[in-house]
């Protein structure tokens, strides 16, 4: 009965996680953050390297890098990453993405041709969502594809835990542009390269932008049992 009853929690919690975009102006207590990351540093890695490089900005911190972030979008630098983004995609992976945005878009009354609209909503990525808190997740660049893959299960991880605590967060690829604004602000060597930020804090549950809703593919179409 145990087994049955914290499986079903813990289905629970993994579908109550959910991307959110509006934010209140409230700050996380400490003690709340230091569980949350100490619950984060457990997640398995190769080896049990554990690769990832981890740093969390709140107050003034974030506020300078969020101005860093607005500038730059505003003044079109051009985007610089560590990493080379995704090829061009065709079915399904296309238009998952387009019904994401999709979703997103509608919740935020833009429409689909309002490119004015949507350069607002890319603009918001780098405002954070008004979040409180923020974390830059990178990996030393003597790592490949597999402790990248280990970074990406610590901040499932992280979420997961973050939602246990009754905090809502937002994965952003976004986060990896201009990586040297974030190195430069907590002094990393510039051999650590920036994977991807999240966004964190309490959700603003009046935030019309919060109601926007993603399905996932049916089970048979992403998942093979084979005996």
């Amino acid at each position: 009965m145990k087994n049955n009853e914290t499986a079903s929690a813990f289905d629970a919690l993994v579908r109550e996680r959910r991307s959110i975009r509006g934010f209140l102006d409230k700050q996380v207590p400490e003690e709340t953050l230091k569980q949350i990351f100490d619950t984060a540093r457990w997640t398995p890695s190769g080896t049990n390297v554990q690769p990832w490089e981890v740093c969390v900005a709140s107050g003034n911190t974030l506020e300078q890098i969020r101005q860093g972030y607005i500038s730059g979008f505003d003044e079109g630098v051009k985007v610089v990453t560590d990493h080379q983004a995704d090829g061009r995609t065709g079915a399904p992976w296309k238009e998952r993405k387009r019904s994401c945005a999709r979703a997103l878009y509608q919740s935020m009354d833009i429409e689909w041709e309002d490119k004015v609209g949507r350069g607002y909503a890319a603009r918001r990525n780098y405002e954070f969502f008004d979040a409180p808190h923020a974390v830059f997740l990178g990996i030393h660049d003597v790592f490949g594809t597999q402790s990248a893959c280990d970074v990406g299960m610590y901040a499932q991880t992280l979420m997961l835990a973050m939602t246990s605590h009754g905090l809502a967060s937002c994965a952003q690829g976004t986060l990896r542009n201009y990586p040297d604004l974030v190195r430069e602000v907590f002094g990393l060597d510039p051999e650590i390269k920036i994977l991807f930020g999240i966004s964190f804090g309490y959700e603003d549950q009046a935030a019309k932008v919060n109601t926007a809703r993603t399905d996932r593919a049916p089970l048979e179409e992403t998942v093979q049992f084979l005996r």
